[in-house]
Parts: structure tokens; C-alpha cells; sequence
């Protein structure tokens, strides 16, 4: 989708996402020291402002002017400090070896760009720094829920992993996600990862 469709899909709702983090991202990084994160197509904010209540120093980006809007306007409301950067990915630089936590969670473009954003997020992290990524698995489309129609913007575990040269794979794998009044699960790509130490 193009930037202005994600302004207009946020400007329908007050909320286009569940405030609550996302429980998988919950999973994997709850018990990890507070550092620094930067949390790349932060949306309307969830994730990255949950982060900062438990300590963390959280950059959040994202493409959507109207979604960066809401999660200023959130993270004031919730009383918690969060650099939101209204940016698009595909040519978003950030530091190097900068941070200790890095996310991408549901960012669907096509494989080259992915593999650009895929390479500044894995350069950003610090040495001994921790990498997740979660997103609809390819196979979705066949046998889950929602999430995107086009094969060309959706990827497996492993797919990623590859992507991810350098980093240590502590996890690739599928996980089913309960949607509300459907009969069949989402199926989602999960990948954490390492920076290993230096």
C-alpha cells in the first residue's frame, strides 16, 4: 500500500491496532534488560510505547504521518517518552551498532526492499543486541486469516533468516494467532536473532 492509503486507513478509527502489545513480541522480549530500541513500522505506536514503560530509550518509525500523529498523541497521554520518526524505510538510515533492541513487526513490501530495511536493521544493533521480526507467513494465504492478498510481499521463517547474515538465529518459526470471529487462525512468521558480541 502506498502512503497515502495508510494515512487514510488510520484516519477511518480511532484505532486501527489493539493498544496492547503484540503478545509475541511480549514473549520474546519482556525478560531483556532495558536498553536501547528502535521499533521499524511502529504503526500507531503499541509496541514502542509499551517498551518505554518498562524502561526503554524507543525509536519509533514509520511512514504514516496520520499513525506517527497518533502515537505522539498516545505516548503524551500515557505519560511516556518516545522519539516517533515519520520516515519511509525502504531509504531510513539508522545508526550503527546503536541499539539493543531492534523490531519490525508486519512490514509487507516487496523482497528487494525488504532486504534493504533487513540489512540497516541487522546493522543497527549493537554488539550483543537482539533482533525480532514477526509478519504473515507466506502460507497464510492457503490456510489462515487476513493479512495481505499478495504472494510477491509475504515470506517464511526462513526466508528471513537467510536475509539475516551475520546474526545468530535463535528462533525461525510459524505461530498461529487467534482472529476474532474467524474459524481458522493467522499464521505468522516469527524471527529473533543476535548480534553476537563483540
Amino acid at each position: 500500500m502506498r502512503r497515502d492509503d495508510w494515512d487514510k486507513r488510520y484516519a477511518s478509527v480511532e484505532s486501527l491496532w489493539s493498544p496492547k502489545p503484540n503478545r509475541f513480541l511480549v514473549a520474546e522480549v519482556a525478560a531483556l534488560a532495558p536498553g536501547r530500541a528502535l521499533d521499524l513500522a511502529c504503526g500507531e505506536g503499541q509496541n514502542a510505547i509499551w517498551l518505554a514503560t518498562l524502561g526503554w530509550e524507543v525509536t519509533g518509525v514509520d511512514y504514516s504521518e496520520v499513525a506517527i500523529a497518533k502515537a505522539k498523541a498516545r505516548a503524551e497521554r500515557d505519560a511516556v517518552r518516545v522519539d516517533f520518526v515519520c520516515a519511509d524505510l525502504v531509504s531510513y538510515e539508522p545508526a550503527a551498532s546503536t541499539f539493543d533492541l531492534v523490531l519490525v513487526l508486519y512490514l509487507h513490501i516487496s523482497g528487494l526492499e525488504r532486504r534493504g530495511v533487513l540489512d540497516s536493521a541487522a546493522a543497527a544493533l549493537a554488539p550483543g543486541g537482539t533482533f525480532v521480526l514477526l509478519g504473515h507467513d507466506s502460507t497464510n494465504l492457503t490456510d489462515g486469516v487476513g493479512g495481505p492478498s499478495d504472494p510477491a510481499i509475504l515470506y517464511t521463517p526462513d526466508d528471513i533468516a537467510y536475509e539475516l547474515p551475520g546474526l545468530e538465529i535463535e528462533k525461525a518459526e510459524r505461530v498461529l494467532r487467534d482472529v476474532r470471529g474467524e474459524e481458522r487462525d493467522a499464521i505468522d512468521a516469527l524471527v529473533k536473532a543476535r548480534r553476537p558480541p563483540s
